[in-house]
C-alpha cells in the first residue's frame, strides 16, 4: 500500500500547493482521500482524473472538498473527449444532506453514503470510521488491506478514542494544526503533542503530521512530536510517499 500526500495544508493552501488530499494505491486500485483546494492540479503529477477509482471524504469543510466540483468538470470534459471511465463513486456521510446531494453530477460522479457504524469495502480496502470532535460532522478512517493499516484522523480535537482506533497501525496520518503550547480544542484541531500521544499510546509504527498551520516553523511540530513518540515522525509535504 502506497500513500502519496497531494496536499497537507489546513484551512487554505500555500502558493503552488494544496489543502487536504491523499492518494492511496494498492494492487492497481487508486483511492483519493479528501479533495481540498488545489488537489486536482497536483494530483495530475501522478495520475489523471479518469484514473481515480474512488474517493472517500471525511467531511464537508472547503479545505477537504473544494476541488470536488473541479474534479466533476475534469471528468465531464474528458468524457467529451472520449476518455470517460466508469462513473466515479464518492463515499461520504449524509449528515449534511445538501452537501451530499452535490456529489452526484451528471454521468461522471455518484455520491454514495457510508454508514459510520459499519465497515465500508472500497476496492481492496476495508474502511472503518470514528466520529471526531469537530464543529461539523467529521469521520476519522482506519483503512486496512493485505494486513497493513493506515489511520487518518481527519480533523479533530484530541479524543481518547483515537488510541484504540489507531492501535497497532503501520501509519498514523494525524492532523497537527497547532503547536504544542497551544490549545486547538475550541477549533476542533490537535497539537503536535496530542498527535504524538496517540501515536505513542496506540503503538503505531510511523507518524505523519498533516493539516499543517500557515504560521510558525514546521520543523518545530516535528521536534515537539519526537519528544513524546520515539518511532519515525515525518512532516507531510506535497509528493511525500510512504509505502507500507
Amino acid at each position: 500500500m502506497k500513500l502519496t500526500v497531494i496536499g497537507q495544508w489546513g484551512g487554505y493552501p500555500k502558493a503552488n500547493e494544496a489543502s487536504s488530499g491523499y492518494l492511496l494505491e494498492h494492487d492497481g486500485f487508486t483511492l483519493l482521500i479528501d479533495c481540498g483546494s488545489g488537489v486536482l492540479s497536483l494530483l495530475q503529477n501522478y495520475i489523471s482524473a479518469t484514473d481515480i477509482d474512488a474517493v472517500v471524504l471525511s467531511h464537508y469543510h472547503p479545505d477537504h472538498i473544494a476541488d470536488i466540483g473541479v474534479l466533476q468538470h475534469a471528468l465531464l470534459i474528458q468524457s467529451y473527449l472520449g476518455k470517460q471511465g466508469n462513473m466515479l463513486p464518492v463515499y461520504a456521510h449524509n449528515e449534511d444532506k445538501d452537501a451530499f446531494s452535490k456529489l452526484s453530477y451528471k454521468n461522471v460522479m455518484e455520491g454514495k453514503v457510508y454508514d459510520p457504524s459499519s465497515t465500508l469495502k472500497v476496492g481492496p480496502y476495508m474502511i472503518s470510521f470514528l466520529r471526531t470532535k469537530h464543529p461539523v460532522p467529521c469521520y476519522s478512517m482506519r483503512i486496512e488491506v493485505a494486513g497493513k493499516v493506515i489511520v487518518y484522523t481527519a480533523d479533530s480535537a484530541f479524543q481518547q478514542s483515537f488510541i484504540p482506533f489507531s492501535k497497532g497501525a503501520d501509519l498514523l496520518l494525524a492532523e497537527s494544526n497547532f503547536y504544542g503550547d497551544m490549545d486547538g480544542s475550541g477549533a476542533g484541531h490537535m497539537t503536535s503533542l496530542e498527535a504524538a500521544r496517540i501515536a505513542k499510546e496506540a503503538k503505531v509504527k510511523k507518524l505523519v503530521l498533516t493539516h499543517l498551520p500557515q504560521f510558525g516553523d514546521m520543523d518545530q511540530l516535528k521536534t515537539e512530536a519526537e519528544s513524546i513518540f520515539t518511532g519515525q515522525t515525518l512532516l507531510a509535504h506535497k509528493g511525500l510517499t510512504v509505502e507500507i
